[in-house]
């Protein structure tokens, strides 16, 4: 099914954290390639509770950018959070993330559209990572772990970008820390998914949100939940049977 056959297309959904001075450019490029591409679009900043001027600087894209819709939690609440509630609000057809961090690269999306037809989650694979080492270390070890225990077929799960049909977003599991897991979450739920190399480009302003904890003991926690749902999960499926008149007829005579 092509874009054009919906009347509200593309919805980006990005959650910040303290990112004041990445947010305009996060927004001019953008709105520069969802223009380009040609279809009904809107941009979804969830504000996570930033502390800083995050929330004063979206107000001011909101003047500039009449695509740009802002949503703001009243407390930091994470990524997976700020992802869902952007889910919630999304009135598009096909949803693609990214981080706001501008370590996500725009112009990556057209690659990621021309494999809509065929699957129903486009997914990012940070193949040369511009992160420092122990980061890059530490995500290696899990990506292989959860590969092994998921078997969801990609190599880099926690990508920022993807690209989803709406019906994933409505559909997958929610629960803090699923940002990391949206490909597994939605091949237990029978959708289709694939992967492609996209840019990392390397954090030039604002600080990083990770660090080793947060990236290595809580998800290993939820990997084992993940891996128990997978293992849970409830696969049917039934038909309803439907008796037209001249076979009931024949049951009359035959009874």
């Amino acid at each position: 099914m092509s874009l054009s056959e919906f009347s509200c297309e593309l919805s980006l959904v990005c959650p910040a954290f303290n990112e004041a001075e990445n947010i305009e450019q996060l927004l001019a490029e953008w709105d520069a390639e969802l223009r380009e591409v040609g279809s009904p679009y809107e941009m979804i900043v969830v504000d996570d509770g930033s502390t800083d001027s995050t929330s004063e600087v979206l107000r001011f894209g909101c003047r500039e950018f009449p695509n740009l819709r802002v949503l703001r939690l009243a407390r930091r609440c994470g990524q997976s959070t700020a992802l869902a509630s952007g889910f919630a609000a999304a009135r598009g057809e096909w949803i693609v993330t990214s981080d706001a961090d501008l370590q996500n690269d725009p112009a990556d999306l057209p690659r990621m559209l021309a494999l809509i037809d065929q699957f129903d989650m486009v997914c990012g694979w940070r193949k040369d990572r511009k992160d420092v080492w122990t980061k890059r270390l530490v995500s290696r070890f899990a990506n292989a772990r959860r590969r092994k225990l998921l078997d969801d077929g990609v190599h880099d799960s926690a990508c920022g970008l993807k690209v989803l049909r709406r019906e994933v977003a409505d559909r997958i599991l929610k629960f803090n820390g699923m940002h990391r897991f949206l490909p597994a979450l939605a091949k237990i739920e029978g959708f289709r998914i694939t992967e492609i190399p996209v840019q990392h480009r390397p954090r030039v302003r604002g600080k990083s949100k990770y660090w080793i904890f947060n990236r290595f003991l809580k998800p290993i926690q939820d990997l084992r939940g993940v891996a128990w749902y997978r293992a849970r999960q409830l696969a049917f499926a039934a038909q309803e049977i439907t008796v037209v008149a001249n076979e009931t007829q024949s049951l009359a005579r035959a009874s």
